[in-house]
């Protein structure tokens, strides 16, 4: 199947958007087409205008492909049966995206990993921001949570820890920082909107309403399911090469074996190279419901949602439009999600009555409770009922971001996007920390994985029902700071 035969990605007017096993080189010859448009409206472009107040942008990247033998994360494995690393699929990166406006500087980084502690990442953006002189409150660590990569960030049983690893990538997440700013050029920014077709699914309901159908009546009770894609593309005059950036919302789970690599973002990466497209850089969005693909099978297929996902990216440059970026404006801060102590209580009060109880489900297994318990739960002080939580919310132009530290349920990225005072606005998660998924109160309801296993997975209480809808009000709180 060739790209040109799957289903064509749509471009979205403002006025709607506002209103509510093939061999890997003959995969990659088949879905190469040509791309005339694209490698003309990607190259440097002969020449722009530079007013002392434009927009600068640079970019690097740098290699952070882990070594054979260490564990990976995302999957649950036992620890006498950890998920060790024999292979590569692909290599691994860190992407910074340094940008300037006048006096103003921002650094924002992409990197393939399953996720950062709130520890880990105060480190590398308070690193970065002394190797760079860009303050540490502008400066932004995303993981793309891939699940064929390690964990910066305690896992039980879904990962373990190599500092000597971890230390070596926070080094080079602050060197390819350095690197972009050296690479800052004067930039014209675009922004581009299209709808991706079978490039994501919602893995806990079906059927379920999309982001064509949301408006200001829309809520949690119902399970949703943001198809959109945004593209960020920077035009720099030659010889200074295109920046092209993109968010979307969808799981990097398509291999549970034990060969690292990005998932599907590396193949969408690899495909636009034979396209003549800037590689393109990848944040992640609120994912905590969705897969990619269209449902069969349930963790997706790379080969499936790649082609998918650049068809999207590629309509989405041809809608783009310009964006004055005139300052860069940030507001950011620690949100407090709250944390249901009643439930944790509870959890607590029913493993010691009886931990020949415990052995699954919630539990995940016997020796999984045992350390829960003994390690975490009975050492945890209840004077602490909020979790701090970075989050941000970043203003160029038109175009807001909001970085947070969650794995949101869809529902909740689409009422920040639709409660934005800005036009477009991008919700990035896994960024700046980890606290793992807030989902609907459906959740807690019907005692989903999500609600009442990760939190024993990453050592926190339950948050209460309402998180996600606390932690959105407080998004758009920030967005209307940055926009006022």
């Amino acid at each position: 199947m060739s790209i040109e035969s799957l289903p064509k990605a749509r471009p979205v007017a403002d006025s709607e958007w506002r209103g509510r096993p093939l061999r890997r080189r003959e995969f990659l010859t088949r879905m190469l087409l040509s791309s005339a448009v694209a490698r003309t409206a990607l190259a440097g472009t002969p020449a722009l205008a530079a007013p002392a107040n434009r927009l600068q942008a640079g970019e690097a990247r740098i290699d952070i492909t882990p070594p054979l033998g260490i564990t990976m994360g995302g999957f649950h494995y036992p620890p006498t049966d950890p998920r060790l690393i024999t292979g590569i699929r692909a290599r691994s990166a860190a992407r910074a995206l340094v940008l300037r406006a006048v006096r103003d500087r921002a650094a924002i980084i992409s990197f393939d990993m399953l996720n950062i502690s709130r520890a880990a990442a105060r480190r590398v953006r308070e690193r970065a921001g002394r190797a760079t002189g860009i303050p540490t409150r502008c400066v932004h660590v995303c993981a793309t949570h891939t699940h064929s990569m390690p964990s910066i960030a305690f896992n039980r049983q879904w990962g373990d820890q190599h500092p000597e690893y971890f230390a070596e990538v926070e080094r080079k997440i602050v060197e390819v920082v350095r690197l972009a700013q050296a690479d800052l050029a004067p930039a014209d920014l675009a922004v581009g909107r299209s709808r991706t077709v079978d490039a994501n699914f919602n893995r806990t309901a079906s059927p379920v309403k999309t982001d064509a159908d949301f408006t200001q009546g829309s809520s949690d009770d119902d399970r949703w399911l943001d198809t959109s894609l945004h593209v960020l593309h920077f035009e720099r005059a030659a010889p200074k090469r295109n920046l092209l950036w993109y968010h979307f919302s969808a799981h990097p789970v398509c291999f549970n074996d034990r060969l690292a690599g990005p998932d599907w973002p590396g193949l969408v990466e690899e495909l636009a190279a034979g396209q003549g497209l800037p590689a393109p850089s990848f944040l992640q969005g609120h994912i905590g419901d969705v897969n990619p693909g269209k449902g069969d099978p349930w963790l997706g297929r790379a080969e499936d949602t790649a082609p998918a996902v650049l068809r999207a990216v590629r309509e989405a440059l041809q809608s783009a439009t310009r964006v004055n970026v005139r300052d860069i404006r940030v507001a950011t801060g620690d949100f407090p999600l709250p944390l249901d102590l009643a439930l944790f209580r509870d959890q607590i009060a029913r493993y010691r009555s009886d931990p020949s109880k415990c052995t699954g489900g919630e539990w995940v297994d016997a020796a999984f409770a045992k350390d829960w318990h003994d390690t975490f739960a009975a050492k945890w002080n209840f004077k602490q009922s909020h979790l701090p939580s970075a989050l941000t919310a970043m203003r160029l132009g038109d175009v807001g971001l909001v970085f947070h530290g969650a794995e949101l349920y869809s529902f909740y990225g689409l009422a920040i996007r639709r409660d934005s005072p800005l036009p477009h606005t991008l919700v990035i998660g896994y960024a700046d920390g980890y606290v793992g998924y807030l989902p609907d109160p459906n959740a807690y309801r019907h005692g989903e994985y999500a609600a009442v296993v990760v939190p024993k997975i990453l050592n926190f209480p339950p948050f209460t029902p309402t998180a996600a809808r606390e932690l959105a009000a407080g998004a758009v709180r920030l967005l209307r700071k940055v926009a006022s």
